[in-house]
């Protein structure tokens, strides 16, 4: 999960960082009061980190666990500790995850080099 360092993000970073395409974030904005980035002089919208924390919790109900919005809503309304914490045990194993394929990765290539020595 990418760590949130700045104030203030554009659409397409935070696009980038939720994993879904700007016009998904705009449309959650509508279905959604609590996502309501700022707007600057430009109209552009700039998104706390806040914004994108709440936008995570949305993906995670309606494109990881496949709730419908209506469904997504009533969880975030009711049940928003529990998904924060879900969404943490989630990374977290994710992380083990990825840490045992690099550690499965490097003990295969020492076995490759050990049964071939040049």
């Amino acid at each position: 999960m990418e760590t949130i360092e700045k104030q203030f993000y554009r659409i397409q970073e935070v696009a980038e960082i939720v994993g879904v395409a700007p016009s998904a974030l705009r449309y959650w904005e509508k279905e959604f009061p609590e996502i309501a980035p700022r707007r600057g002089l430009s109209n552009i919208r700039h998104y706390t980190p806040a914004d994108i924390e709440k936008l995570r919790m949305i993906h995670y109900l309606v494109k990881v666990k496949g709730l419908k919005l209506e469904a997504a809503k009533e969880q975030l309304r009711v049940n928003r500790g529990n998904i924060s914490h879900e969404m943490e045990i989630i990374n977290r194993l994710d992380n083990v995850k990825q840490e045992m394929k690099q550690l499965l990765k490097a003990f295969s290539k020492r076995e490759q080099n050990s049964r071939f020595p040049s």
